[in-house]
């Protein structure tokens, strides 16, 4: 089983990146360690998941505003959202083939996520002593004790290496919200309930990063803070919960039973929250993190008030009171969203032959709901030449107008559906001679249409050129 899984996650790998999806990164100098570039199909996947984000969260919401804050701040925010002296994970060496490991990962990996909530650093080297935790590299059982690692990247700001100017890339896009709360109520003055969304880059030194894209060092964060009154939070989150998963599901065709809601108990709840939930997704690896939905109640305006004096109150002008409102965090990671979509939309399927004395068929497909397809349509010239050719390029010049297509006139026309297969393109519109009106046994009453292949049925059906954009809008987005 565990062959199984490894090979899983491996063809997707591979397939990412013959197809331009995602690339190691700096590959043509040997790579850096866990990193990762998105080439043409994996920067516009991505865009798509941004856009749909930004418009179902902020933008479609009259209760959501947006920000974009920046990724250097001062030393001082990460002092007060404590940061500084708790973002830090137990780091252990083996002390046979000198590798680096997080102690809490190769106990999870045994006895399963959460188990070293709440544990000290002592507890967590007796649990890895009595538990007979081997390394994963070389399977000895004999590591360091653990010692705090903190996951922050440190640079300097100014001209002068040295001089004292430290500041931190920022580890996640929160704090840049909670520090503008203050700019926000005072110009744009909403009334609470009200959220602020974020998408931006963010950097953890991760010990131990792996999965492809699943952990990394450098990844987008998608975010809402939801500023509300104190005694009203539990129905936000309990809202927020549902409005992410019905989002995962209907909006981007998730499989909904590959999907779970996991409420972290009292030991796993961070120091900040009265309640924390995991939406979690079947990786081919195992169940894995995607979403976090957390009640971070008034901690962190009330430290960066106490931090700064600077009043983070709100006034509730038919309440006629003051308070600091408390919060609800959805918070999802761009990478992360993007291997569940690769992931469960990544199929290998067998196509029964028609005839006995010719074996199956097999294709590669990518089953993209098309609203996250990179590629909506692809325009397929039956030959490369004449007015076949011709009309097709006035197709493919004419959606390009309204949608991500591709053209390609390049092999059969099976291979080049199988190429579009394998990018998730929806449809692939073929033009022959019949849409032309021209050539040996075409039918004039097919003049001016074209064939329109469905990636998932396979199933093709004649289109009038002059009816293809609507056509594409509305299976686009009924879909």
């Amino acid at each position: 089983m565990a062959k199984k899984v490894q090979d899983a996650l491996k063809d997707l790998v591979s397939l990412c990146k013959r197809r331009g999806f995602i690339f190691p990164g700096s590959e043509i100098y040997d790579g850096l360690a866990n990193t990762w570039d998105y080439g043409p199909y994996g920067c516009e996947l991505k865009r798509n998941i941004k856009d749909l984000w930004w418009k179902k969260f902020v933008t479609s919401r009259s209760d959501v505003l947006g920000l974009d804050s920046s990724i250097l701040l001062n030393p001082k925010v990460w002092q007060a959202s404590g940061h500084v002296g708790n973002f830090s994970d137990p780091l252990v060496d083996c002390k046979s083939c000198r590798e680096r490991f997080r102690a809490d990962h190769l106990l999870e990996e045994k006895l399963g996520e959460g188990c070293t909530m709440g544990k000290n650093f002592k507890e967590i080297a007796e649990m890895i002593v009595e538990n007979e935790i081997e390394c994963p590299k070389c399977k000895a059982k004999d590591f360091t004790e653990p010692r705090a690692f903190n996951l922050m990247f440190k640079t300097e700001m100014g001209a002068v290496e040295g001089a004292g100017n430290m500041v931190y890339l920022r580890p996640e896009t929160a704090q840049g919200i909670f520090i503008n709360f203050k700019n926000i109520m005072d110009n744009v003055r909403p009334k609470i309930p009200f959220g602020v969304g974020q998408i931006g880059k963010s950097f953890r030194n991760e010990i131990t990063p792996g999965n492809f894209i699943f952990r990394t060092r450098e990844f987008e964060q998608m975010e809402v803070e939801f500023f509300c009154e104190p005694g009203t939070e539990a129905e936000w989150y309990k809202y927020w919960k549902q409005f992410c998963m019905d989002w995962l599901v209907d909006d981007l065709g998730v499989t909904k039973e590959k999907l779970r809601l996991r409420e972290h108990t009292a030991e796993e709840l961070s120091h900040y929250s009265n309640g924390t939930s995991d939406i979690e997704y079947a990786f081919p690896f195992g169940w894995g993190e995607l979403w976090g939905i957390a009640s971070r109640t008034d901690y962190d305006l009330t430290q960066h008030q106490n931090e700064s004096k600077v009043k983070q109150e709100y006034f509730d002008a038919a309440q006629n009171k003051r308070y600091i409102p408390y919060v609800v965090e959805p918070s999802l990671g761009v990478d992360r969203l993007l291997l569940v979509l690769l992931a469960d939309a990544y199929e290998v399927e067998t196509l029964k032959s028609e005839d006995p004395s010719k074996p199956d068929d097999t294709r590669v497909v990518l089953r993209f709901h098309p609203a996250v397809a990179p590629v909506k349509a692809a325009i397929l010239p039956l030959v490369k030449k004449g007015k076949v050719k011709e009309e097709a390029q006035n197709i493919y010049k004419k959606l390009l107008n309204h949608f991500y297509v591709e053209y390609d006139e390049t092999q059969s026309i099976g291979k080049r559906y199988r190429r579009q297969d394998e990018l998730g393109t929806p449809y692939c519109i073929t033009v022959d001679f019949d849409t032309i009106g021209e050539g040996d046994d075409v039918n004039p009453e097919l003049k001016g249409t074209v064939t329109v292949r469905e990636r998932d049925s396979m199933k093709q059906e004649r289109v009038a050129i002059e009816d293809l954009e609507l056509w594409l809008f509305k299976n686009i987005a009924r879909s």
